[in-house]
Order: C-alpha cells, then structure tokens, then sequence
C-alpha cells in the first residue's frame, strides 16, 4: 500500500517539476533571456571563415567541372531538316497528312569515345508542360486503379470518348510523344534497352498493374502516341516517363540506353520516324546521346557556381585583411558588456 503512494508521490513530483519547467521556458522566451550565442566577430575571425569556405568550394567547382567536361554529348535537332523540301514553306500540312511518309535518316558523328551505358534523349523546347490546365488534365487515381474510379472529371477535355471513358485519360496522357529512333553503326543495328528508364517509385506506387489503356485515342483528333492495349500502365515506361510532366518549357526525357561502346569517328545512321507535331506552336526537336559521370550528364553550371563562389569568398577574404591591416581595430574590454556579468549570486 505504501509502495502504491510512493510511486504516486514521485509521478506528482515529477508532473510538477515539468510544469515548473515549462513555466520557466515560457517565462524566459517572453523575456527574450533564454540562452544564446552572442559572439563577437573579430576581423581574424571574419577573414578566416571566408578563406576557408574559398578554399573548400574552389577545389570542389574543379571537380564538378572536370566530371561534366568528361561528358560525351551529341545533340542533333532534327524537326526542320526531316521535312520534305517541298513542304518547308507549309509544315502543319506536312504532320497533318498521314499518307506522307515520315521516315528520316540523319547521320551523327562521334566526336570522342562514348563508354556505355550511352543514354538517348528526346529534347522538346518551347513546350510549356507546366501550362495549369494542362497539368492538371489528368488522373492519379485511374493511373493506380484504372475503370474502378470513374470520377475523371478534372481529365476534360479527354475524359470520354463515344460515352465511353479513357484509360489514361487527360491531356498529359493524349499528348505522349510518339517519335521513334533506331540506330546503326555500318549494318550493325545498336540495341536500345527501353526497359527501367521510368522511376520505380513511378512503377510501384503510381500505375496500376493491372490497369490497361480503354478507349485511348479513339476520338477524332490524335494527339501523340498510340498505347498497347494488352500491357499494363506499370510496364508502358514511355508512358511513365511522359507523365512526369517537367518544369520548364525547354527539356529532355529518357528515350533508351545503348549498351555498346563507341569509339572516336565513329558514324552512327539514325533512322527516325518524325511524327510528332512540335510545329503548331513554333516549338523544336532534338535527339541527344549522352554518357554520364559520377554527377550526372553535362552540366556546367554546378562547377562554374562553385568557382564563382569560392573566388568571391577568397576575394573579399583579402579585401577584409588589406581594410586590417590599413585600419587595424581597437580592442576595448569586454568584461564590462552585459552578458558577461555574473549573477550576483556567484
């Protein structure tokens, strides 16, 4: 029984010592006394702390710029030279037409040797993907559980066609790019492997894998690409990697892998099927081969940010010294300043 109080007696004690705790943090929170770091920055202190950020972030913009200038890239715009000459002057006619032949043949030339895995792009400039009404035509939810969710309302205006609904439906979906790429080295044909080219997060978690395309393109207007309709969502990668729409109007998506080297001089053949209509709204087409490194593909800005950075730091780091030592500074007691003074209890 006296055991029972005890504990009751310490779980009391303790209940207030935390509120006296908590009463005391409020107090001085309001009183603006909690404790804090005041510290003083002497000019030593100043300088060193901008030349040692200088001298870290140098060597690292080195390094960023030297793994993207180990990049071999090759970009190839392609939108105006595979339309037939007599339909320049007029080239919505030229996508229009379906009974006009689209096949294109383009030749690249390596300029450096490419180790594989060599990564193969499609570029899109001048494509506002991020367009609210765009954005937003589309379903999550059909994307996971296909006809189970019949609320597609925000899809319009490809929600359903001939009162049947769209699987996928929505603008997103309706506009997939449908451009195609083979290559050839000579009359050897390079394999593309277009399998894991799509987060597989994307795969796992947001298309359904056993929801198929219903009804998709079936309307009066094509917009893109056609889709399988005996493959699930979860393994039409093209798809996939369409879906996730990009930010700015000027982007790649993942096309394929080559897995083959290639060496110096080497002439690749790209035979191509230029079926995506990128001339209503004056935008452009490139395809891209690229190799990567340990940052990524080619991107100068990282490293160009970095040596920026560092010399800006390292610059005023001797600006600071030379105003020093020109001006040096006066040194008063401190001991005087009000968060050095001991309580008086002390």
């Amino acid at each position: 029984m006296e055991e029972g109080r005890s504990t009751a007696s310490a779980i009391e004690a303790d209940s207030v010592s935390l509120s006296q705790r908590r009463s005391n943090f409020i107090y001085q929170f309001t009183q603006q006394s909690l404790p804090a770091c005041k510290p003083v920055l002497s000019p030593v202190w100043v300088v060193s702390v901008f030349f040692v950020v200088g001298v870290i972030f140098i060597p690292v913009g080195i390094g960023c710029l030297h793994a993207s200038r180990s990049v071999v890239e090759i970009a190839y715009r392609y939108d105006v030279e595979c339309i037939p000459a007599p339909f320049r002057g007029n080239k919505l006619a030229y996508i229009a037409n379906d009974f006009i032949p689209k096949n294109c043949t383009k030749h690249l030339k390596v300029p450096r040797s490419m180790k594989a895995p060599i990564y193969v792009y499609y570029q899109l400039d001048n494509y506002y993907q991020n367009h609210r009404r765009y954005v937003k035509s589309r379903s999550d939810r059909q994307l996971l559980h296909g006809l189970e969710y019949p609320d597609i309302g925000l899809c319009t205006p490809e929600d359903v066609i001939n009162g049947l609904p769209v699987v996928p439906c929505g603008l997103v979906a309706w506009s997939m790019f449908n451009d195609t790429f083979s290559f050839f080295r000579g009359v050897h044909e390079l394999n593309v492997n277009r399998k894991n080219i799509a987060w597989k997060s994307d795969r796992d978690h947001k298309f359904g894998k056993h929801v198929f395309p219903f009804n998709f393109q079936n309307g009066s207007l094509i917009g893109g690409a056609r889709l399988d309709p005996n493959i699930p969502l979860s393994d039409q990668e093209d798809l996939i990697v369409w879906m996730r729409t990009s930010a700015l109007p000027s982007f790649r998506k993942l096309y394929g892998r080559i897995e083959e080297d290639l060496d110096a001089d080497d002439t690749i053949s790209v035979k191509l099927l230029n079926n995506y209509n990128t001339y209503s709204f004056s935008g452009s087409k490139k395809i891209v081969l690229s190799t990567s490194s340990w940052l990524g593909g080619h991107n100068n800005f990282l490293g160009i940010a970095y040596l920026s950075i560092g010399s800006s730091f390292i610059f005023v780091a001797f600006l600071f010294l030379m105003l020093h030592i020109q001006n040096p500074r006066s040194y008063v007691d401190t001991s005087n300043i009000s968060w050095n003074w001991k309580h008086i209890s002390d």
